[in-house]
């Protein structure tokens, strides 16, 4: 489905929202604010539906809060392409990389035992790319964007052997801070992977986009199989250079800006 540039009236009719819409800052530039709904385009129809069913009954407690679906007027969470969530007080702090982490446990913890989605087999996307290729579901050729990187990872990954649970692909930015309030989880990404995975992204995005000290790769090296959880989580974050490319988008990052990280996990 083509989704219309902005929010229409039928649409913001439809979640209940009245006033004008205005653009927010961060989500690509395809989130708007009317009132106190948040609209963003849905993407994947299924995987929009599957997040605001779980989230919509999630309980959140005094260590984490999530932001809440909006239903529309005929009970459906997707009209015309468009989804809706209730504004979330407070601001992402990509610095505050430890509260993450312990939001990012509490979050997980809600989710045990959950099933995998089966949207996860029709989703087909630059980021899905570099999760398949770094959990050895798609072959590293050597031709990549940032080969030279991704082949010395690959070779360094060993058999793992962890539990997998729906997870947040995309925690550092994505998590709201409000003075008095629990962190609160926004904007999943889905995957089915083990906890450690994607708490080893946000500390790989850390170290990489905001000068986190090297030490942040030991905070959680008590978890079983922590190193081949960076080396993974540093495979993504690369290989979904190679996905944009194949799909024609351009290929923002370079390999210096992850060669200290990757130097730093394979010491």
């Amino acid at each position: 489905m083509t989704v219309s540039a902005t929010p229409p009236p039928q649409v913001l009719a439809a979640f209940g929202a009245y006033r004008e819409a205005v653009p927010l800052p961060g989500g690509q530039g395809q989130t708007w604010l009317s009132g106190e709904v948040v609209l963003k385009p849905a993407g994947l129809e299924a995987e929009t539906i599957w997040v605001a069913e779980v989230l919509s009954a999630l309980v959140a407690t005094a260590r984490f809060r999530v932001a809440r679906p909006v239903r529309a007027s005929d009970g459906s969470w997707v009209v015309q392409g468009w989804q809706a969530w209730q504004r979330t007080p407070g601001a992402p702090d990509p610095r505050r990389w430890d509260e993450i982490l312990v939001a990012g446990e509490a979050f997980h913890e809600a989710l045990a035992g959950m099933a995998r989605p089966s949207f996860l087999d029709e989703r087909d996307d630059p980021w899905t790319y570099g999760e398949r290729l770094a959990w050895e579901e798609l072959p590293l050729r050597g031709g990549e964007a940032m080969a030279e990187l991704l082949q010395p990872l690959a070779s360094a990954r060993r058999e793992v052997q962890l539990a997998s649970q729906p997870v947040h692909g995309d925690l550092l930015g994505n998590v709201m801070f409000a003075d008095r309030l629990a962190p609160t989880v926004i904007d999943w990404p889905v995957y089915y992977r083990p906890v450690s995975w994607a708490l080893a992204v946000a500390v790989v995005d850390a170290l990489t986009w905001h000068a986190a000290p090297a030490t942040l790769v030991d905070r959680l090296s008590d978890r079983p199989q922590w190193d081949q959880m960076l080396v993974r989580a540093l495979m993504y974050r690369i290989a979904t250079s190679e996905g944009r490319r194949r799909v024609g988008l351009p290929v923002r990052e370079h390999a210096g800006v992850y060669r200290p990280v990757v130097d730093l996990i394979l010491a």
